[in-house]
């Protein structure tokens, strides 16, 4: 028996992108660079418990020009995801689903970070 094609989804010829679409795929990777920040915190963590020559080591390695970019990636990583995971505790409360504060706190939680 040959094998049906199935029909694809028309959301991407149907649906405009919207603010929701990025926050919702914004969410998803700043929790993924959270889990991977662990492992520059595991690391000072271990540095600092490793004294002194290798917490200078990691000092240094983290102090770097990668290393401050790497840090205030995760920083923003964090504030974007706790201030986007408060917006979905209201929404799972009932609140919040009118355009204007769906779309205002979609912006607050991604400027929010930035102040």
């Amino acid at each position: 028996m040959p094998a049906r094609v199935r029909p694809t989804s028309p959301h991407a010829t149907i649906y405009r992108w919207q603010i929701g679409n990025t926050l919702s795929i914004l969410h998803r990777l700043t929790g993924a660079a959270l889990g991977f920040g662990l492992i520059a915190l595991s690391y000072w963590l271990v540095s600092l418990a490793g004294g002194p020559e290798s917490y200078a080591a990691a000092g240094r390695l983290l102090g770097s020009p990668v290393g401050l970019i790497v840090l205030l990636g995760w920083t923003f990583s964090f504030w974007f995801h706790l201030l986007n995971g408060v917006r979905h505790l209201f929404w799972d409360a009932g609140r919040g689903f009118e355009r204007t504060p769906r779309h205002l706190s979609g912006w607050l939680a991604v400027l929010g970070p930035l102040h």
